[in-house]
């Protein structure tokens, strides 16, 4: 399980502009069963993606995928976990 940090590095004019395309690219990975929680961080510097993936490997091929990351709209901070506790409502997530 990964947790990844984005921080946004240019105007949020800019992060506007391009956040269809980058919800997109949430949702695909929302439906392939990676990503199980996204969300704006607050105040509204950035994000957190909470990523179900076999490695970081695969990790940083997905986020490669990212508008944020292609237009360098954000920088990444990817932090590996491995859950040891879960509400049971949950468990079925990890």
């Amino acid at each position: 399980m990964f947790l990844i940090m984005l921080q946004y590095i240019r105007p949020l004019a800019a992060i506007d502009h391009y956040l269809d395309a980058h919800k997109i690219f949430l949702d695909k990975y929302a439906q392939s069963g990676h990503f199980i929680l996204s969300g704006k961080r607050k105040p509204r510097t950035g994000g957190i993606i909470l990523c179900k993936a076999s490695s970081r490997r695969e990790v940083e091929a997905i986020l490669a995928e990212d508008p944020f990351d292609k237009l360098q709209l954000a920088l990444y901070e990817v932090i590996e976990i491995e859950p040891t506790f879960c509400a049971q409502e949950l468990e079925n997530l990890i």
